[in-house]
């Protein structure tokens, strides 16, 4: 069987899969191809990669919501008045310590899971990070009902969560090689929402399978370990490697060249990085706080509900005013947020605190999305200012911007890293204050709109309005 393009090139079996699930020749730009066999195929490797990131997104995040039936209650002088679930009574401080390993770690093995699918084939390689997700939950569910167990331990068994985290940039990396360009934008930001909400569905789910049966908190773990397994099988059976998806770190090494990839790394901290910290830490702070269990445990998954949800509109919106304009707006209406959040600290006010904290994940979400969109634009006009016009100049950027994409997604998860344990700096240093922590939250928010303005905005900027 033979397809022919436009072009009248012939390729002989496109899309062909032969042993373990290898495609030889993978044309998608082939319009041909992509209508007849191509879409089909993309579609079904982009839902069981949507699974497998979904599941992967929940354990990262598990210790979110199983901390704070962890946590102990202790009156003025620090003494302990009661013991959480299972005799565990963390401080505020050990939970957010927790909170922010699990989130640093998935944020550091974005790096190297962004490489991994050239090197093992994107069916194989998720296939195994999902097998790699049984570390975490087990370890999970063996270590909450041993609450003699020390610290450190402690903190290693939540590091591993960040194998979850790490799925995010593997996901992304192979549903980039399936798809054409036309279709790359659509197909990402649905893999990229599949996933995140598997926050909100964790934060969901955890209260209420430790609330039933006689597991307790080692439910947590334990549920997750037939979904990872399912996750694993399903890619096993459904999805594909493409032999062209081959790494090349050289546009990679060359797009730090460029000032701009770092700076939109920086703005990435503060959009996807405030979305993932927030979402770890926001029920421990309405337990902590305002001591109410009950909402986080009942109502915590809204903010990472609402930032997922959010993040697709942020796309659409730049597509029609611009990412740049969109970005300035959010980061503005962000630190507007997190002042209302700080009135409602200071007035022991829970619903202008949870009000302030969903719009602020809304607009996470959307400056997610407007971000994201503002990447390839950036690498687009440096193409127009530092190319030659040949096809081997444009082809050079777009692989600069792809390289980039991947960069900047793993150093803006680190966001993730750094609200906990600003979080907990501010606890420790403030008497319990988490007032001084959402000060500075707001004045890098404005300080990261003064940065959009001045190099992507203002007259004269040479990528203004990308």
């Amino acid at each position: 069987m033979t397809v022919q393009d436009k072009a009248g090139v012939t390729d002989v079996e496109p899309g062909a899969i032969g042993k373990g699930r290898w495609i030889e020749r993978w044309t998608p730009e082939n319009d041909l191809f992509w209508e007849a066999k191509g879409k089909s195929i993309a579609f079904r490797n982009l839902v069981f990669s949507i699974v497998a990131e979904h599941i992967g997104f929940s354990v990262w995040l598990l210790w979110s919501i199983v901390v704070v039936k962890m946590y102990g209650t202790f009156d003025e002088s620090g003494a302990l008045v009661a013991a959480g679930a299972n005799g565990w009574a963390l401080t505020a401080s050990q939970g957010l310590t927790l909170l922010a390993v699990a989130s640093g770690v998935g944020a550091f093995l974005r790096i190297p899971y962004t490489f991994a699918v050239p090197i093992f084939g994107g069916r194989n390689w998720t296939v195994i990070s999902a097998l790699l997700l049984l570390i975490p939950t087990l370890g999970l569910a063996w270590v909450v009902g041993r609450p003699e167990t020390p610290f450190p331990v402690l903190v290693a068994i939540a590091a591993t969560a960040g194998f979850g985290g790490g799925n995010f940039a593997s996901s992304m990396s192979n549903i980039s090689f399936f798809y054409p360009d036309k279709a790359k934008g659509w197909a990402l930001g649905l893999n990229a929402a599949g996933g995140n909400i598997g926050v909100a569905v964790a934060q969901k789910l955890v209260p209420f399978v430790i609330g039933i049966g006689a597991l307790g908190l080692s439910a947590a773990g334990l549920v997750y370990v037939p979904l990872a397994l399912a996750s694993a099988i399903l890619a096993f059976l459904f999805m594909d490697n493409l032999r062209e998806a081959k790494a090349d770190p050289k546009p990679t090494a060359r797009s730090l060249k460029h000032g701009h990839t770092w700076l939109m790394a920086f703005l990435y901290v503060g959009t996807f990085g405030s979305f993932i910290g927030y979402s770890a830490a926001f029920p421990t702070l309405l337990t902590v706080v305002f001591e109410r269990p009950d909402i986080a445990l009942t109502w915590g998954f809204l903010g990472a509900l609402v930032g997922s949800l959010s993040r697709p509109y942020g796309g659409k919106l730049a597509d029609r005013f611009g990412g740049s304009k969109i970005t300035l707006v959010c980061f503005v209406l962000m630190a507007a947020m997190g002042f209302a959040a700080v009135e409602g600290v200071r007035g022991e006010n829970l619903a202008l605190f949870f009000a302030s904290f969903i719009a602020l994940f809304a607009l996470t979400g959307v400056a997610n999305g407007s971000t994201y969109r503002m990447i390839p634009s950036i690498f687009n006009r440096l193409r127009d200012q530092h190319g030659d016009g040949s096809d081997e100049s444009y082809l050079d950027f777009k692989r600069q911007s792809a390289g980039a994409v991947g960069i900047i997604s793993s150093i803006g998860a680190f966001g993730g890293f750094a609200i906990p344990f600003v979080y907990l700096w501010s606890r420790e240093t403030f008497d319990g204050s988490i007032v001084p922590a959402l000060q500075i939250y707001c004045g890098v928010f404005l300080f990261m709109a003064a940065l959009t303005w001045v190099f992507y905005l203002r007259k004269g900027a040479r990528m203004a309005n990308v």
